[in-house]
């Protein structure tokens, strides 16, 4: 089952590049060649809802104007940076409410042919993964996300999260600096590499332990496909479109329960 989820994390059929930069274009109002030095034509993964391409932009001197800086017309020549640019699907929406549509007719019915399974809420199940998802389709929203818990983890070398490039994102494309690694899950290249692996769960744990109970938000899409290990070791994050957040209440309930099943204390569990 876990291999054939994994299926989803990258390897899906991508779109036309030429609707990619349609979307772009539409999105941003300028042709792609005014907004990236180069724009790679095939996408380096293409997932359920969206697709990554790699792009370079100008590196954008300090004393230039703000809204002009980095641009393309800078001049090809210029010092470049390297991005990463997500590119929602087409019409994945229409195809969402479609599916959505048949979810709802299938949990009411569920709720009415069978009372006994009415105490699991399927038909509330379905509206929190609609407005989870609605969420995920605005890429704006994942660039939020992702500048938040930069915030919380800037002092923190152990986790890294790309910076967003808000002149060159909108509803439906998001533009990030471009993160390298091995994915998390691929055990004989991080060997290879030379990584304790010991270490590197140890800097994993202690990551999402400090989203939890420091911050109270936390990257809710943690896959092997969206984490990867640079060469130091430390983690390399990406895709901020599904987030938690937890109350300071809630935190504290969560951290009696865990210490209550480390310790075996089933009574206070």
């Amino acid at each position: 089952v876990a291999l054939d989820l994994a299926e989803l994390q990258d390897h899906l059929p991508p779109f036309e590049t030429a609707e990619a930069k349609a979307i772009i274009a539409q999105e941003l109002g300028r042709p792609v060649e005014d907004l990236f030095l180069t724009f790679e034509e095939q996408p380096v993964s293409a997932a359920s809802i969206a697709q990554v391409h790699h792009a370079t932009i100008a590196v954008e001197p300090e004393a230039e104007t703000p809204g002009e800086s980095g641009e393309a017309t800078a001049g090809r020549n210029a010092p470049s940076r390297s991005v990463a640019v997500k590119i929602l699907r087409p019409g994945i929406e229409k195809a969402f409410d479609r599916d959505l549509e048949f979810f709802y007719w299938l949990a009411e019915w569920v709720e009415r042919a069978q009372p006994k399974l009415r105490r699991f809420r399927p038909v509330e199940a379905v509206r929190v993964f609609e407005n989870t998802v609605r969420l995920e389709m605005d890429l704006r929203m994942e660039g939020a996300a992702a500048s938040e818990l930069a915030e919380n983890f800037a002092d923190d070398p152990t986790y890294n999260v790309p910076a967003i490039d808000w002149q060159r994102s909108s509803r439906r494309v998001l533009t990030m600096s471009l993160v390298d690694g091995i994915p998390m899950d691929d055990r004989e290249a991080l060997l290879a590499a030379g990584h304790d692996l010991q270490a590197v769960l140890t800097k994993a744990a202690g990551i999402f332990f400090n989203q939890v109970f420091r911050d109270g938000f936390f990257h809710g899409d943690q896959h092997p496909g969206n984490m990867w290990v640079d060469t130091e070791g430390n983690i390399q994050a990406v895709d901020f479109g599904i987030m938690g957040r937890l109350d300071w209440r809630t935190r504290r309930h969560l951290a009696d329960m865990l210490i209550a099943t480390l310790e075996g204390d089933y009574h206070r569990l």
